[in-house]
């Protein structure tokens, strides 16, 4: 007979830890959303010091996610996969790519040859979950000029079959499913462990001690992976170009050894104008998204949007990307207008949250309509509805706990009845944050 559910609770920041702040008595706890509050030390000043990355590496302790098309290998939907450098050895080799030196990888760069990608995400001081087994101990890496690093190493690795190992993928594949491991390939599903303190739902089975890499690593590892990928040509001439500094930049070399008579003289490129001036590196890009609970000029009512593709009686806040030149405040109001008709007036921040689709930041706001700007009009056609609904509405579908796009639908659930996203979606909570009365004192409860 299976267990019977347990709530699964993970450490709360350290840094909100017992927080009694003079900003925190007068705006209320920081909303830790899910996705963020990570434990993860990214070492970002350490990602050019090529001798640490491969002390961190090739240790004992490290740990190395796979994504396979952006997918997770994982344990059960509730908990990433996590492999040693033995694991992973015969897909990457005796040493992985991002541990050479950029000097070397940009002399040896030859663009007919493929490695996996693999990034460096950080460091964790402490093993995450709590555990105390061997593999997940935390070690002391020296660093070139920072001293040493007592803590425990995480990678991400692209484990997609293609290219030159494309057959070193498919039998990487086949050693993690004959232990048991499987690939999520339903990523919006959000049911991994959350990294902070909320209670998102309960698991099916008792967790004691488990180290589970939490779902703020696998939505870095996401993005980034996501990112290198769509970049593997230069914007400035379209070469192939070579990712460094563990995953988080990519340049475009001068020589390639590609058509080299003897294999060891890289052969001069064309100049390209990234190689000039400060645009010389390809970073990481991060699409800012307004997302916001708009409510009624009396604060008793919030308007909710579908699109054609959700499933039935699905509405969520509305949601748009900031354009330059433009303030979010002003992105919230452009929004909401263009997407439903409704004028808002006064915009709040209410929290933020990573969204690793393909690499957002959901930036949460609350709005107050105008009186008499409350008529719909769908201008843009993007959502097939919008509709006032009321703070008890909103309050009944809340409580039946909201379900994720492809996920069941809530057991209280019946057919005409409001969903909403789950706890573990941003809009969720600012939702919740209207019905609890924060920013309207309009509460419902």
């Amino acid at each position: 007979m299976p267990s019977p559910p347990v709530k699964v609770m993970l450490p709360v920041n350290p840094a909100l830890q017992d927080d009694d702040s003079m900003l925190t008595r007068k705006f209320g706890q920081e909303v830790v959303n899910y996705y963020s509050g990570t434990r993860l030390n990214r070492y970002s000043f350490l990602r050019a010091d090529a001798a640490f990355l491969r002390r961190a590496a090739l240790a004992p302790a490290a740990r190395y996610v796979a994504l396979n098309n952006l997918a997770a290998v994982v344990v059960d939907k509730s908990q990433l996969a996590t492999f040693s450098y033995d694991d992973v050895k015969p897909l990457l080799g005796a040493e992985p790519p991002v541990v050479l030196e950029e000097k070397t990888v940009v002399a040896q760069f030859d663009s007919t040859k493929a490695t996996p990608l693999v990034v460096f995400l950080g460091l964790v001081e402490g093993a995450i979950g709590g555990a105390a087994d061997e593999d997940h101990k935390t070690v002391e890496i020296e660093s070139t000029s920072h001293g040493n690093v007592k803590a425990q190493p995480y990678f991400a690795v692209d484990v997609t079959p293609r290219d030159s190992y494309k057959e070193a993928a498919e039998e990487f594949q086949k050693t993690f499913e004959a232990r048991g491991f499987s690939i999520e390939n339903n990523p919006r599903a959000m049911a991994l462990l959350p990294e902070h303190g909320t209670t998102y739902y309960t698991a099916p089975r008792t967790l004691t001690n488990v180290p589970v890499p939490p779902a703020s690593i696998f939505a870095q590892a996401r993005s980034m992976i996501d990112w290198n990928t769509r970049n593997r040509f230069c914007a400035g001439c379209g070469s192939r170009n070579l990712s460094i500094q563990g995953g988080y930049k990519r340049v475009c070399p001068s020589a390639d050894l590609a058509g080299s008579s003897d294999g060891s003289t890289p052969v001069p490129r064309d100049d390209c104008p990234t190689r000039h001036g400060v645009s010389n590196i390809c970073f990481p890009r991060t699409d800012p998204t307004m997302i916001a609970a708009v409510v009624s000029a009396d604060g008793r009512r919030v308007l909710l949007g579908r699109q054609a593709a959700w499933p039935t009686d699905w509405y969520s806040t509305l949601a748009g990307f900031l354009e330059p030149g433009e303030s979010m405040e002003e992105t919230v109001r452009r929004e909401v207008w263009e997407e439903s008709g409704v004028r808002v007036g006064r915009v709040v921040i209410h929290s933020t949250q990573p969204w690793p689709y393909p690499s957002s930041l959901m930036i949460g706001a609350v709005g107050q309509a105008l009186p008499g700007g409350e008529d719909i009009t769908l201008h843009d056609q993007e959502l097939e509805s919008a509709r006032w609904f009321t703070l008890e509405e909103v309050h009944v579908a809340l409580a039946r706990g909201g379900s994720a796009l492809g996920g069941p639908t809530p057991p209280a659930y019946k057919a005409g009845d409001l969903r909403v996203p789950p706890p573990q979606a941003i809009a969720h909570q600012l939702m919740k944050a209207v019905v609890e009365g924060k920013y309207t004192g309009a509460s419902k409860i």
